[in-house]
């Protein structure tokens, strides 16, 4: 059995299997087993239930999950890792390994309802954003995530932190940061810090059309103006000045401002306008 929770023993492990970090693939394995039981215990799933892993790495986690008798769909790009994973867990009938770019293969997968990963840094934004607006929600996902890249999540209207990707994660989940994840928690140890994220589904409508292209370019220059961005969107002086006009939004407020509703509404009327 791997021991997970030391670096030297990872290292031996990974020099007699022959394999190596990459850092393309933005690899850090979670080496300490009290932050990995908790995001495991804050996903809250049950015996027989699908559990998506996305990143499992040689299996940390996938290993805890397996032995609380859970379902686990695993998404792995490592061929050297896909290797390990199969000798480890292959032969286990709750075991399903998706080998590839994860930011290809969810969408031939069927739905799930919940979702855990030890997320790279480099796809982890694009990655759940992608989930978002194509509308595959579930109803828990708890990811390790960049500390930076968190606080852009959870961030509120009016925050430094506040951007579009804020409004995206709004729209779809109630978005809770669990704790701070010191680097020195992963093996190899990364340059910065991490945090546990928590979403949780909020059961919303879905969102009007062209909503999340006009989140986005709303916030393509944050020192316009919310009238001036929206000119550029809808492509028309009149309908932008209608629509701030009939949603009641200032026309020289920012979009880092506004509050989810207020991008929600202004979708939902320009909509009509242009019907």
């Amino acid at each position: 059995m791997i021991n997970y929770n030391s670096a030297s023993a990872l290292r031996s492990f990974l020099d007699n299997e022959g394999l190596g970090m990459q850092k393309k693939f933005g690899q850090n394995f979670l080496i300490n087993p009290h932050v990995r039981k908790s995001l495991i215990d804050e996903l809250g799933s049950k015996e027989g239930e699908e559990d998506w892993e996305i990143g499992p790495g040689i299996g940390a986690m996938t290993a805890m999950l397996l032995e609380q008798g859970l379902k686990v769909k695993a998404f792995e790009i490592d061929h050297g890792f896909i290797n390990v994973l199969k000798k480890l867990f292959g032969s286990n009938g709750n075991f399903t390994l998706i080998e590839g770019d994860v930011m290809k293969t969810w969408q031939s997968q069927p739905p799930s309802q919940f979702l855990l990963g030890n997320l790279p840094y480099n796809i982890a934004a694009a990655f759940l954003a992608d989930l978002i607006e194509k509308e595959r929600v579930f109803s828990r996902i708890v990811v390790t995530v960049q500390k930076e890249v968190a606080l852009r999540m959870a961030a509120a209207a009016g925050s430094q932190d506040y951007s579009s990707f804020s409004v995206l994660c709004a729209s779809a989940y109630k978005v809770k940061p669990l704790m701070l994840i010191r680097r020195d928690s992963f093996y190899p140890k990364p340059n910065v810090d991490s945090m546990g994220v928590l979403l949780e589904s909020k059961n919303s409508p879905k969102c009007p059309a062209g909503f999340f292209p006009l989140v986005r370019s709303l916030f393509a220059s944050r020192r316009k103006t919310v009238k001036n961005n929206l000119k550029v969107f809808v492509s028309s002086a009149e309908i932008c000045e209608a629509a701030l006009r009939e949603t009641g939004i200032n026309e020289n407020e920012r979009a880092e401002n506004l509050e989810l509703d207020a991008f929600l509404s202004l979708a939902k009327t320009i909509n009509n306008m242009r019907k």
